[in-house]
């Protein structure tokens, strides 16, 4: 199978968990996209479910296909999140926000009983970090918030290019939140636990990238089907 038909499988495993009546997280970017769209098909057939998206795209693509939403203030806890990840080891840390939705991402995932990480076989990383790490910063103080967010990662041999992320006009990205997200180019994250830890500290840090111990379980497409994997 190719990468798209990956995701594609995995997405269908994924609906096969979704029980009648379920509270959903549903994420963002272009495999939780396969999973509305299979979501959407169960739906047309009868199965009822409410769905907490993760962004405006997410949301935009679930109401045109007829799956019905809420948000975290109706509905705060949830039955299950699935959504992709940018990727994963073989503890089921994750990073995430490729797409710039991690902060909400993550939200979600936190009010969810469970979390299912769908993707294809590309995403399976022995050490996280060849994926550049997304940190959501508040606009204020950026460029002193980011100088600290380099002197952190340097003391957990994290190095290299820490860049804003632009749109594609070429301005400042900005999430739904309205912050910027750094891209940090770090190659290897040897100790992601205690990076994690260590970059929510950081005052104008909104959140990192790094889900450490909320994925309960990864669907995962490969050439020949869908591997489930569970935290090592």
């Amino acid at each position: 199978m190719t990468p798209a038909e990956q995701k594609k499988a995995a997405a269908a495993k994924a609906v096969e968990f979704v029980e009648d009546g379920m509270k959903l997280g549903i994420g963002t970017g272009s495999t939780a996209e396969e999973f509305v769209r299979v979501l959407a098909e169960r739906v047309k057939g009868g199965l009822n479910v409410i769905g907490v998206p993760t962004s405006e795209r997410t949301a935009k693509l679930a109401t045109e296909l007829g799956v019905k939403l809420t948000n975290l203030d109706d509905t705060p806890h949830l039955d299950l999140t699935i959504d992709g990840a940018d990727e994963f080891d073989p503890a089921l840390r994750l990073i995430k926000g490729g797409g710039g939705a991690l902060l909400r991402e993550k939200i979600v995932a936190t009010s969810s009983d469970r979390m299912i990480v769908i993707t294809d076989a590309s995403k399976k990383v022995a050490m996280l970090g060849a994926f550049p790490l997304p940190i959501e910063v508040i606009p204020f103080g950026a460029v002193a918030t980011v100088r600290r967010i380099a002197e952190i990662a340097s003391a957990y041999d994290c190095h290299g290019k820490i860049a804003r992320r632009v749109d594609s006009y070429g301005e400042p990205f900005l999430t739904d939140s309205s912050n910027f997200i750094f891209d940090c180019h770090f190659g290897r994250i040897p100790d992601a636990d205690a990076l994690a830890r260590e970059l929510n500290l950081i005052p104008g840090v909104v959140e990192s990238g790094l889900f450490i111990g909320i994925a309960t379980m990864a669907l995962v497409g490969t050439a020949s089907g869908v591997d489930m994997i569970e935290p090592k």
